[in-house]
C-alpha cells in the first residue's frame, strides 16, 4: 500500500538528498531510520523512529530521538524506552530532543530500583509527583541551555513521552509520562482509545502528563511523537488500518513494524517516532 487516502502525498515515499555533512563533526550524523526490538516477560516491544517525508526530500537530518535501554537484570529490571521530537522549524530541536531523552534515561537508570518497587507497589500518586519534577527539571535544563546559545526557548525544547516497562512478569503496569507534543493510545479489543485526551494534562511543568495503565492480555499499547499521534487523532484511515494490521495475537517483525509506522497520508510529513507494546 503506499498510502492511505485517496490524493497522494506531496513527497516521495523514499529518501532522497542525504543531509549535509560536517568533516569536522561525523559523530553528529543522524541515520534516517533506527529499528529496536526487545522480549521482557509478557510483553513483547518494537520502536523506530523515520526521518520524514519533508525532510528526505529537503536533505534535512532527523530531528526525532528515540532511546531504549533495560536497567537492571531479571525481574528487577526496567525497560525505559524515550522518544522527543521538536518543530522541524526551530533550530535547535534536534539537539534539545537529544539532551532531554539522554539526561531523563540517565537519571531513571540511577534511581532503577526506587521506580521499579513504586511501580510494582502502585503508587501512583509518588511515581507522578517524581516523574513530574524530573520532567521539569529537563525542561528546566532545555531553557537554560537555550539562553547559553541565545535562542528562543521555544526554538530549543522538544515533545516527550518515556514509557517505563518493568521486566517482572508478574506486574502489568506499564508507565507514561511526558510533555508537549506527542500521544499515548491503547488497542483493546480491536478499538484504539486515546489515553492522553481521557486525562487531561497537569498544570504547569510544560503540560506534564501521565498515565499508569494495568495491560491487559491482548493490549497492544502505542506511544509516539508528534509526527504519528496526529494523524493517529486525526485521520480515521491510520488508525483503522493499523488495528487491523495489528488484532493478531503474534506481534508484529521489526521490518513489518517498520512499514506499518511508515503508512503514508496526504498533509502529514513530519518525523515518526514511535513505541508499541504487545501482551501476551
Amino acid at each position: 500500500m503506499g498510502y492511505l487516502g485517496d490524493r497522494a502525498p506531496t513527497y516521495a515515499a523514499e529518501p532522497g538528498a542525504l543531509p549535509l555533512a560536517d568533516p569536522g563533526a561525523l559523530d553528529e550524523l543522524v541515520p534516517d531510520t533506527v529499528l529496536e526490538g526487545a522480549r521482557h516477560g509478557t510483553y513483547t516491544l518494537r520502536a523506530t523512529s523515520v526521518r520524514g517525508d519533508s525532510a528526505r526530500f529537503r536533505g534535512e537530518a532527523r530531528r526525532d530521538f528515540l532511546l531504549t535501554a533495560r536497567f537492571g537484570t531479571g525481574d528487577d529490571a526496567l525497560v525505559l524506552v524515550a522518544l522527543a521530537g521538536g518543530d522541524r522549524a526551530a533550530p535547535g530541536a534536534a539537539e534539545a530532543a537529544v539532551e532531554l531523552c539522554r539526561w531523563i534515561a540517565s537519571t531513571v537508570g540511577r534511581s532503577r530500583e526506587r521506580l521499579a518497587d513504586d511501580i510494582r507497589a502502585g503508587r501512583r500518586d509518588a511515581l507522578r509527583s517524581g516523574l513530574q519534577r524530573l520532567t521539569d527539571r529537563g525542561y528546566g535544563r532545555l531553557r537554560a541551555h537555550a539562553a547559553e546559545l541565545r535562542l528562543p526557548e521555544d526554538a530549543y525544547t522538544a515533545g516527550l513521552r518515556v514509557l517505563l516497562l518493568p521486566t517482572d512478569p508478574e506486574c502489568k503496569t506499564r508507565v507514561c509520562f511526558g510533555a508537549g507534543a506527542g500521544g499515548l493510545f491503547r488497542l483493546r479489543g480491536g478499538a484504539w482509545q486515546d489515553l492522553e485526551s481521557a486525562e487531561p494534562s497537569e498544570p504547569g511543568g510544560d503540560g506534564f502528563r501521565f498515565r499508569a495503565t494495568v495491560a491487559q492480555p491482548g493490549d497492544a499499547l502505542l506511544l509516539c511523537s508528534g509526527g504519528l499521534a496526529d494523524p493517529m487523532r486525526e485521520e480515521g484511515l491510520l488508525s483503522a488500518e493499523l488495528a487491523a494490521r495489528w488484532a493478531d495475537a503474534e506481534p508484529p517483525g521489526l521490518a513489518a513494524f517498520l512499514a506499518d509506522t511508515q503508512l503514508r497520508l496526504k498533509g502529514y510529513a513530519d518525523d515518526r517516532t514511535a513505541a508499541a507494546v504487545w501482551e501476551a
